[in-house]
């Protein structure tokens, strides 16, 4: 036997639990889209079998005819049917079935000797189901039966109804088998009879997987029967929490470049994710993720936070910058919301990253078993998510999470050969209080989720963040990675609403923010396309009533027509212009239509010294210049005069012209001296005269007049002073000729340099004028008065000395011997004085000093010997000056004295003691004033 079999097409494929309706002695079948034919009567009195079974109405159907040389026919119907009818006479009737794409149904065979027809109505049943990186949800339809009975006849007479095929001659050979279309198999058992045998699936259970999220129906290698499996699903977000692919949690703070995940056994060529972290706050305590880098053969594809925690991203490819849609060499990167998709369709897999967190989906079937990095292992099982480059298993993920560390050129200081001695510690050191925005995870905003995803860990993540990076918001970044998780798992949340604008997010113009928008948004140009994908994420979407124009031209538009340059919306058949285009939106495949714009504009002709043409923006049409004359004097030839000091250089221009007329004309100023003085201004002419600028005008000169007055001279100078003329000044000043000086009772006195008096009421203060330096200087002087004792005074003989201020007396005759006598005075040096009195010691008393006659020499013998000090020590006084300083002092204090033979020297003369004596009273004198002048 020869079979003909056209070639099978694949179409979305749902998995349904196989129904079969059977009755007893009978079985139908309905094959959609068919009619119920007349039925088929033979002319033998022989019983004649019936062959039927049941299958459900298709939504979308795949036709296949099947050409059989066959009396009898016995059938197994599956998925993509051939039926063979054969007529008496050995010509074969094609009958097109047309059955529901890859709907796996198994049916039972009865082979009933009585003709029986059945009809009924197969129930369904609609569910959800995830495949790939779209959610869509499948529902059978409900099955509207109908019946067709086939016969068999003799060949001597044959009834049919249908239409006729043309006949084929095959030969059949006993147990020979073959496959018609997709999931069913021919076998020739013998005597021309072909069984045809579908292969029914059982339905297998639904696994748990590990990450918490559905499994998802994945189709057989030989495409008829499916099972579950658990998408390879990792996360990352905050600052950062990992969610592995087998939904394993926890926190890494390394601020490197490291691998999320490569293959373990390389199928693909230069495939991995990476992510580059770094730290995120001033303690360089956390990290959070900064680029998500995707390779796969030539392209390097990295997506970069623009501004550190926010959803802004830009996304370059092999180090150019692209804008999205971009779509190359196997590599689709487009917006998603608030996320970039980086989707590789030849893997079934996809990467998004929206600047917080990131989310990797990549098919078990393709990936299972063998994956490796800080997304672990990808096996359903977490006991070996943290294993290590090696294939050891780590004792924690965060031990692990160092060893996946990568060279980054960017990134010197980290080195892959050195694994860290560990993080620093990320507890807090004082109790932290939740925050209330991570309370919303375990409340009744994400209640309709916690049936499909668990929140504990993300609600972990969320703590861990407010409490050590309470200033950022980065708690948001848990809420809205578990927000994306329950949309992939069906479930939409609107949360941010419910945070008090911490979580809010600001969309651009013209845009609305959705928490539950479409995966890909529609577009003028998809809106006729079929997305049966129902997976919803959150973004900033075209209002309602408005649509987006097209993948890469981010303009909501209401009527679907044109969309230019300046990425306005035109309407069908709307004019136009832009950069000097005249244009037109046309619908069909022709678009926008341009053409030049025209300028209807003479030219002008510029005349006259001076003029020159311009063209201008012509705010009335900004493409068409207006051309105009313009003066510019600098293209005169005339030139302005030079003007004679006081005057000045006026201009004016006649009517109708552009160059200027010049003349001198006054200024109103005086001139004196080669210089212009203003009205009211003086004028300086000589030291003696107060000279101003008037506003009267000289009428030959035309120059203002200046008037002057002698200069007043001061005849009064305060006592003490009188008026000396100065050279080369008009009036004399007054200067200083005698010292002023205020006395103890506030008395002035005045003295002429070099004067001395003594104070009227203290003849112990001593009133000066001395001159130094042509500086006269006034200065009061105290006598210091020796120490006086009245009882070693003759009786009335004290008096006072010469200066009215010591007193003095006769001695009495009582001789005190040589000893140390104290006294209490201030010491002076370099005009220096102690501030206080100091205790001075000095020799005094009587010693034996004679002179005798020696007749034996005849002669007067001497004997002389003085009180002198025997013992003397430093003491140390502060003295204070007249600049205000003060100064250390040292001085001779005597401890000791006695009487000491010296030479007696011979008497002197007269004159020679007179002398003596007046030069002691000068020196005492200078010691005054020097005194006198140290004090003041």
């Amino acid at each position: 036997s020869t079979l003909s079999t056209p070639k099978s097409t694949t179409t979305p494929w749902t998995p349904e639990t196989p129904t079969t309706t059977s009755s007893s002695p009978s079985t139908t079948t309905t094959v959609p889209g068919s009619t119920t034919p007349t039925s088929t009567t033979s002319s033998t009195s022989s019983p004649t079998p019936t062959y039927t079974t049941t299958l459900p109405t298709p939504g979308n159907s795949l036709a296949c005819a099947v050409v059989c040389f066959l009396p009898v026919v016995t059938l197994k119907v599956h998925e993509h049917l051939k039926l063979c009818l054969s007529d008496g006479s050995g010509i074969l009737i094609p009958l097109v079935l047309l059955l529901h794409s890859y709907y796996i149904h198994s049916a039972s065979l009865s082979t009933i000797p009585v003709s029986t027809t059945t009809s009924g109505t197969t129930p369904t049943e609609s569910f959800t189901t995830t495949s790939g990186t779209t959610s869509s949800s499948f529902s059978t339809i409900n099955a509207t039966t109908t019946s067709t009975t086939f016969k068999t006849l003799p060949p001597s007479s044959t009834t049919t109804s249908g239409p006729t095929a043309t006949s084929t001659a095959v030969t059949t050979t006993g147990s020979e088998s073959w496959w018609l279309c997709n999931c069913t198999k021919a076998i020739c058992i013998e005597d021309n009879i072909v069984q045809v045998i579908p292969v029914i699936c059982n339905p297998p259970p639904k696994p748990t997987c590990t990450n918490g999220l559905s499994p998802v129906p994945v189709i057989d290698e030989d495409g008829c029967c499916w099972h579950w499996e658990c998408d390879c699903y990792c996360t990352g977000w905050g600052d950062p929490h990992y969610m592995t692919f087998d939904g394993l949690y926890y926190s890494y703070q390394g601020n490197c470049t490291y691998v999320l995940v490569e293959e373990i056994n390389k199928k693909v060529d230069n495939f991995g994710v990476y992510i580059d972290n770094y730290h995120c706050d001033t303690r360089d305590v956390v990290s959070c993720p900064r680029t998500l880098i995707v390779r796969h053969e030539t392209q390097e594809v990295r997506l970069t936070t623009a501004k550190p925690n926010t959803l802004t991203v830009e996304v370059t490819v092999n180090n150019q910058l692209v804008a999205l849609p971009y779509k190359k060499f196997g590599v689709s990167i487009y917006e998603s919301g608030i996320n970039r998709v980086v989707e590789i369709p030849e893997l079934k897999m996809n990467v998004s990253y929206n600047g917080l967190s990131f989310s990797i989906r990549m098919p078990y079937s393709l990936f299972g078993n063998n994956t490796q990095g800080q997304c672990g292992t990808c096996n359903n099982n977490t006991a070996d998510d943290c294993m290590l480059p090696n294939g050891n298993i780590a004792e924690n993920c965060e031990t692990m999470a160092d060893h996946w560390q990568v060279v980054d050129p960017s990134k010197p200081q980290c080195s892959p050969g050195l694994v860290p001695t560990g993080s620093p510690s990320t507890t807090p050191t004082q109790p932290c209080k939740e925050s209330s925005i991570c309370e919303l995870l375990l409340g009744s905003v994400f209640k309709p989720c916690h049936a499909f995803v668990q929140p504990e860990k993300y609600y972990a993540a969320c703590v861990f963040d407010s409490c050590v990076l309470p200033n950022l918001d980065l708690e948001c970044s848990s809420l809205q990675i578990y927000a994306a998780t329950c949309a992939d798992q069906g479930v939409c949340i609107d949360w941010r609403k419910h945070t008090n604008g911490v979580c809010s997010h600001e969309c651009p113009p013209g845009k609305e923010y959705r928490a539950c928008g479409p995966i890909k948004e529609m577009t003028c140009k998809s809106r006729g396309q079929n997305d049966t994908s129902t997976k919803q994420v959150e973004g900033c979407f075209c209002p309602n009533g408005t649509m987006l124009y097209d993948s890469g031209v981010d303009v909501c538009v209401k009527t679907c027509g044109c969309v230019g340059v300046d990425m306005i919306p035109r309407e069908f058949g709307e004019k136009f212009t832009v950069d000097c285009q005249d244009c037109i939106c046309l619908e069909g495949e022709h678009g926008i239509v341009c053409q030049p714009h025209v300028c209807d504009q003479k030219k002008v002709t510029c005349d006259g010294e001076g003029f020159y043409e311009v063209t201008e923006v012509n705010p009335k049409d900004s493409c068409c210049p207006l051309f105009t004359c313009k003066c510019n004097t600098s293209l005169c030839t005339a030139k302005a005069p030079k003007c004679s000091l006081g005057f000045e250089v006026h201009s004016y221009i006649p009517s109708g012209q552009c160059c200027p007329v010049y003349q001198c004309v006054p200024k109103g100023v005086c001139v004196h001296e080669n210089a212009e003085f203003l009205p009211n201004s003086s004028v300086f002419v000589d030291k003696c005269q107060n000279c101003v600028c008037t506003n009267d005008v000289n009428v030959s000169t035309q120059l203002n007049i200046i008037s002057c007055e002698r200069v007043p001279c001061n005849t009064y100078c305060q006592p003490g002073y009188e008026i000396k003329p100065v050279k080369g000044e008009c009036c004399g000043k007054c200067v200083q000729t005698k010292c002023i000086i205020h006395t103890a009772d506030n008395s002035e006195l005045i003295l002429s340099p070099g004067d001395f008096k003594n104070d009227p009421r203290n003849n112990c203060t001593i009133y000066s004028c001395v001159d130094v330096h042509d500086q006269l200087i006034a200065s009061t002087s105290e006598i210091t008065c020796p120490a006086f004792n009245e009882e070693s005074c003759k009786p009335g003989t004290i008096s006072f000395l010469p200066n009215g201020c010591c007193r003095t007396c006769a001695p009495v005759d009582s001789r005190t011997p040589c000893s140390v006598r104290h006294r209490k005075d201030f010491i002076v040096y370099n005009g220096c004085r102690s501030v206080d009195r100091v205790d001075l010691t000095e020799c005094e008393g009587t010693c034996g000093t004679f002179s005798l006659y020696s007749a034996e020499a005849n002669s007067m013998d001497h004997s002389c010997s003085c009180c002198r000090e025997t013992g003397t020590t430093e003491k140390h006084v502060v003295l204070k000056c007249p600049g205000g300083h003060s100064m250390s002092h040292k001085y001779i204090y005597v401890e000791s004295c006695s009487c000491q033979d010296t030479e007696c020297s011979r008497p002197q003369s007269k004159e020679l003691q007179n002398n003596e004596k007046n030069e002691k009273a000068s020196t005492l004198n200078r010691i005054k004033r020097a005194i006198s002048l140290t004090s003041k």
